[in-house]
């Protein structure tokens, strides 16, 4: 066996937009394998940073340096071995890494502040003297979330984490990996993602989309131009399978000028109850140098998850009745009945590339907390490892919205009340090895 590290070679795309198309290359060419028994590992990886400034937060406009304007900083090892006869074994082992400080966690422009809607006892439908109570929660929520400790939780694996093996008739995969769904929108995002003018920033928090996933198994196949996933993740909780449970499945089909697909999460809650549900459907036009590109998704939860304990850690505090009434208000403000709707375009012309879109969030509940964004962005290649971005992004709040432009790497928070708007100027500079 001839096993070698090797670095400074791309194996993964550059953009998130591929996780679809990654994916399906560790399950393509299924009868091609000619066993060589040939083993690699390969070390890969983005190193993104950059200045970015954001405005409408409580303390007006803030200038910081931020890790992953464009794609979330990261260093991974993918490993290949050809089996024979059609078969192969793969894994790949996948962290973050935040290159302004140097962690594997970041926490929002805005710190550890969450919306109006959450943090105030009156949009919560709550007396005022609970007001307190509504803070202790805020506390709590912000560490579950991630608002404080950041996405990583603590995972060193926190990306992608998972082994596999591919066979003639598609690939089994285990471990921590994306959803389905958040692959089809990853797909059909023109910005792949990618920056603050991705769809899915307007909707960070309370996430729409499960975007990975742990304890998850995966089926892959390719045939062509069509491609496809099926995932079981499963909860773990002793005596119930279904508390935590997520199911995901995805289709989609590229030609050569255009591209369709299809996605669907839907995952229980930490009761068993059926949690974030989302359905999403994308298609996208190839002319050459330019590319346009839509999706849609349809997003419900009725019953979040994570919010179940909130009664018994207040009622020392307030009593048993009062801590209901906090935790019943909780459930409802984070419940979610939305369509997400996104359009973009992409041209390409020589080192430049030149995005625009315009993305928009219908909230169907009486919070109203719609949001739209629209701007542009520009990458300049100056070699084919190393590029320069800048983007520009505005954000316009309905009613109780207040969301604040974040980049990939991380959130961009909140703004200072709700309704307020935010724009979002970033430069940076982004390296992969």
């Amino acid at each position: 066996m001839n096993t070698r590290i090797a670095s400074g070679y791309i194996t993964i795309p550059t953009a998130v937009r591929s996780i679809a198309t990654a994916a399906a290359l560790c399950c393509a060419g299924f009868a091609s394998a000619q066993g060589t028994g040939a083993s690699t590992v390969t070390l890969y990886g983005v190193a993104d940073i950059g200045i970015t400034q954001v405005t409408g937060l409580k303390a007006g406009s803030v200038t910081q340096v931020a890790s992953g304007i464009m794609e979330g900083s990261r260093w991974g090892l993918k490993g290949n071995e050809d089996l024979g006869g059609g078969y192969r074994t793969v894994f790949t082992l996948e962290s973050r890494v935040e290159l302004d400080t140097g962690s594997s966690s970041s926490r929002p422009i805005s710190g550890s502040q969450l919306s109006d809607r959450y943090s105030q006892a009156a949009l919560l439908g709550l007396p005022a003297a609970l007001q307190p109570a509504v803070a202790g929660v805020d506390a709590l929520l912000a560490n579950e979330f991630g608002v404080n400790v950041g996405a990583s939780g603590n995972r060193l694996f926190d990306r992608q984490a998972f082994v596999g093996l591919v066979t003639p008739f598609g690939g089994f995969l285990a471990g921590r990996q994306y959803t389905p769904g958040y692959e089809t929108f990853a797909t059909y995002d023109i910005m792949a993602t990618q920056s603050a003018l991705s769809a899915g920033q307007i909707v960070a928090f309370p996430a729409v989309f499960e975007i990975r996933t742990s304890n998850s198994l995966v089926y892959r196949i390719q045939q062509g131009g069509i491609s496809g996933s099926l995932m079981y993740a499963a909860g773990e909780v002793a005596g119930d399978a279904d508390k935590g449970r997520l199911l995901g499945i995805n289709a989609n089909y590229k030609a050569d000028m255009f591209s369709v697909g299809a996605g669907y999460n839907t995952r229980n809650n930490e009761l068993g109850n059926k949690s974030l549900t989302s359905a999403i459907i994308g298609a996208s036009v190839n002319f050459g140098s330019s590319t346009i590109s839509a999706l849609g998704a349809k997003i419900t939860d009725d019953n979040p998850s994570s919010l179940s304990t909130i009664s018994a850690a207040l009622t020392p505090a307030v009593g048993a009745a009062a801590a209901g009434l906090v935790q019943s208000a909780f459930i409802n403000a984070f419940k979610q009945d939305g369509t997400l709707f996104h359009i973009g375009y992409r041209y390409v012309t020589g080192p430049s590339t030149i995005s625009v879109a315009y993305n928009k969030y219908n909230d169907n509940r009486p919070a109203d907390a719609g949001v739209r964004s629209y701007g542009a962005a520009y990458t300049y290649a100056l070699s084919k490892r190393t590029d320069l971005s800048a983007v520009l992004v505005r954000f316009d709040n309905n009613d109780t919205a207040q969301v604040a432009p974040g980049g990939n790497g991380y959130l961009g928070g909140v703004t200072a009340s709700a309704g307020t708007d935010s724009t979002g100027l970033a430069l940076g500079i982004r390296h992969r090895f």
